[in-house]
């Protein structure tokens, strides 16, 4: 059953399909996030706020959050649905 991950605003996750979470301070992952938002490859879910973390995708894509990166994996950890409760399976 997949898991959906709430990353704040609204935005939501495949959990299994997160490779890594990151802070987003370091030179390295400074230019990973350019260069998928050169290839567009970036989603930004922070809705204009401060990145905080990056959750790097199994298809290379790069997803942008405004919650820590302890919170988000915590929420992987935890197994939290999405913020209604529902599974993938049961938004089909």
């Amino acid at each position: 059953m997949t898991q959906l991950i709430h990353i704040g605003f609204g935005n939501i996750v495949n959990s299994a399909k997160i490779i890594a979470i990151v802070s987003p301070e370091s030179a390295p992952i400074k230019r990973l996030v350019q260069n998928a938002k050169e290839k567009g490859m970036a989603i930004d879910a922070t809705q204009g706020r401060k990145t905080k973390s990056v959750l790097v995708m199994e298809n290379s894509q790069v997803v942008l959050s405004a919650l820590l990166p302890e919170t988000v994996a915590g929420r992987v950890q935890s197994g939290q649905d999405s913020p209604d409760g529902c599974t993938a399976e049961e938004l089909d």
